[in-house]
Order: C-alpha cells, then structure tokens, then sequence
C-alpha cells in the first residue's frame, strides 16, 4: 500500500507510509501547491482576492507555501485573527456572530477588515473602533436570502437563520460609516451557485454599493474541485467588478486550499466479530474526523471498496467508548490483518481544525511529504500535556 498510485482521484503515494507516526495527518506538499496554483490563476484572470479562511485549513507549518499565492487569512474570531496575523501575515479579515467586549479588543491588535453579524454589534463597537489606533475597514455580513444548498445544517439563508441581516432590517442609517459588505451562502457548491447568489445579493443591496469599498463574496467556493466550473467564476466576477469597479471583491474558501490534500494514516489493532468482521483502528470518527458523523460523509479508503465490492469486507470502528464512532463499512481484496496502514484521503480540511481529546485519545500527529523528495517530516506528535492543559 506504501507505494500505490489510485487512478483517477489524484492520490499518489509514492511515499513511505511506515514512515509516519500512526495515526497521522499528512499534508502532501505537491498536491497542496496544485491547489494553490490554480487558486493564484483564478485570482490573476478575475482579478478578486483570495483569503485562507482559518476555520477550515489552520496547518500554520505550511503558511510560508501558502502566502506564496494568497494574500491573507479571514479567522471567526480574536484567536484566529491572532494566528493569521503573527504565522501567515498580509491581510487578516474577521467575523463572528457576536464579540465580546474582551475579544474586540484583541481582534483590533490584529484585523484589517471587520464583518459585523447585525447592526446592533456594529452600533455598540463602532466607537470603540473609532478610538482604536489602527485602523480597521468595517463592513457588515448579509443575508441575501437565496438558499442553493441541500443541507439545512450549512444553509446560512435557511428560514430563522442567526448570520447575517436581511435586507428589510438594513437602512441607509446603519450602513454609515461601513465599507463593505460581506455574504456567505455556500457550502462545497459550484460557481453556477455563486452566479445565482450574487443576483439575489444585488437584487436586495445593490443600491448600498456605490457608498462601499469593497465586497466579500464569503466561502464555500470549491474552486479545486475537478468538475468545479473556474470559466464560469471568473467571468462572474469580472462582470461583477465590471459593473462595479471602484470595489474591491474577496473569497475566502478555507476547504478548496486543502481539498485532496491529506490523508489520515492509521493502524488496525484488532479484529472482533459481530455480524461480521469489525476492525478497531487507533483513530476515531468522533475524536479525528467528526464531520463523518455530522455531515455526514464516507472518506475514502486507498485500496478500499464499497461494502462487497471486493472479498472482504469489514466495519471500520474507532477507540473511543461512543457506540456509534463508526467510520463506516469497506471491502479490501485481501484480509485486514492486525498491524495493517490504512490511509483515508482528503483529510487536511476541517479534520485538525475538529480534533478532541475525547476519552482522552490523543490528537493523531501532523506530517508533511515534501514535494520534490517525497520524504515524510514529522511536524508534530501531541501527548498527555495536550490533554490534561485542555482540562483544569
């Protein structure tokens, strides 16, 4: 399994996978720079600005790749906002849902760029910000109300939402002294409903613009996706800029930087029977990859197949005491034997920034495949400190 290359996904382990500690998150540093490059293409021909949003992909060893291409970070808060700004530099955008009066004064050691939840928040701060010795551009987050996404859980315009405001509840009053407004409505989708999105956004606050700077086009952009339409993005953009040329126009996708990435290496401990063969791994759905619970999703498996569709097929289940920390069923041409490696793919987005220490499993390590000598560097293992510190 070290050295298997599977056709199609882009996936190529030419690389030691006994070289890794287990389990391990390991960043493949050529498939990130393929990201990137077409991330810096999209930005040149659309002439928009592309931010990594912190919350999806925080692997801070890999910045000084990173800002090689994009030209900030947008964080969720006073801790994000501080990671932007002292490990990747350039611009640092923030939002939240609400800040606390303790936390805006961190943020304002570190943001440019502000997205107020309401314009209750931005009233409450905005002579603090005034006072404040840098200066800070802020803006205020919208809710077109144009939901184009299947999942109610990442649906920011589905009815009864908390993020953003409406356009029945903005008024010329509010929007003084803002420069800039910002939406996010996506959600791993393709530009075609970006396109849709940006017509319902200027339908409701289009006569705001000519007042403003800039425009953030928000997240949920999966513009490294194979099948993703990046003709479509960059025309939608252009025309957008064309009708509106004074304002500056950002993304910030956080999953699209690391989409296809990493992988996550682990190892079988044992082998129980209920039904059917259940192998036990040393890393945990829960704990290591909790999105395949709460998307929910199926991660792919090298060598791995459907249930049935190869020989033997097996329950993939984690260390912790949650009933359900199932991973999921696979089938492999040959028996799981204990001891075996396997590598699940695309888990750089959204995996470290979710670990827990639940039951006190420890965070997997965090590796990088340098891109020219394939060689595997660990960047950092974690230990019963990171446990107990989390804890009082």
């Amino acid at each position: 399994m070290a050295n298997a290359r599977e056709q199609g996904l882009g996936f190529d382990l030419n690389f030691d996978v006994m070289a890794c500690p287990s389990p391990a998150y390991v960043m493949d540093d050529a498939l990130l720079r393929r990201n990137l490059e077409r991330l810096g293409e999209v930005q040149e021909r659309s002439g928009a600005k592309i931010l990594l949003a912190l919350k999806g992909f925080a692997m801070w060893d890999t910045f000084p790749l990173v800002r090689q291409y994009l030209v900030g970070t947008t964080a969720s808060g006073q801790d994000e906002a501080r990671l932007g700004a002292e490990t990747f530099g350039g611009e640092v955008h923030c939002y939240s849902p609400a800040f606390t009066e303790e936390e805006m004064r961190v943020v304002l050691r570190y943001a440019d760029h502000l997205s107020f939840n309401s314009p209750g928040q931005w009233q409450h701060f905005r002579e603090t910000i005034a006072a404040a010795p840098r200066r800070v551009s802020c803006g205020l987050r919208v809710n077109p109300e144009h939901s184009t996404g299947d999942v109610p859980l990442y649906d920011p315009c589905a009815p009864g939402s908390r993020l953003g405001t409406r356009a029945a509840d903005l008024t010329s009053e509010v929007m003084e002294g803002l420069e800039g407004l910002h939406f996010h409505t996506l959600c791993e989708q393709n530009s075609d409903d970006l396109e849709s999105t940006l017509t319902a956004f200027e339908e409701r606050f289009g006569h705001y613009l000519a007042g403003l700077k800039w425009v953030n086009f928000g997240g949920g952009h999966h513009i490294t996706r194979d099948d993703y339409d990046v003709e479509r993005l960059v025309r939608v953009i252009r025309d957008f800029k064309a009708r509106h040329p004074h304002l500056e126009v950002y993304l910030e996708p956080g999953e699209a930087i690391a989409l296809n990435t990493g992988y996550l290496v682990c190892t079988v401990l044992d082998i129980v029977e209920n039904d059917g063969p259940i192998a036990i791994l040393d890393t945990s759905a829960t704990a290591h990859m909790p999105d395949v619970l709460e998307m929910p999703y199926r991660p792919h498996i090298i060598g791995g197949g459907e249930p049935n569709e190869k020989g033997h097929t097996y329950r993939l289940g984690g260390q912790t005491c949650l009933a359900g920390d199932v991973i999921g069923d696979y089938s492999f041409d040959a028996p799981l034997q204990i001891g075996d490696r396997l590598v699940f793919t695309d888990m750089a987005h959204y995996t470290m920034v979710k670990t827990t220490t639940f039951n006190g499993i420890r965070l997997p390590s965090i590796c990088r495949i340098d891109e020219a000598s394939r060689e595997v560097r660990t960047v950092r293992t974690f230990g019963y400190v990171d446990y107990m510190q989390r804890l009082s």
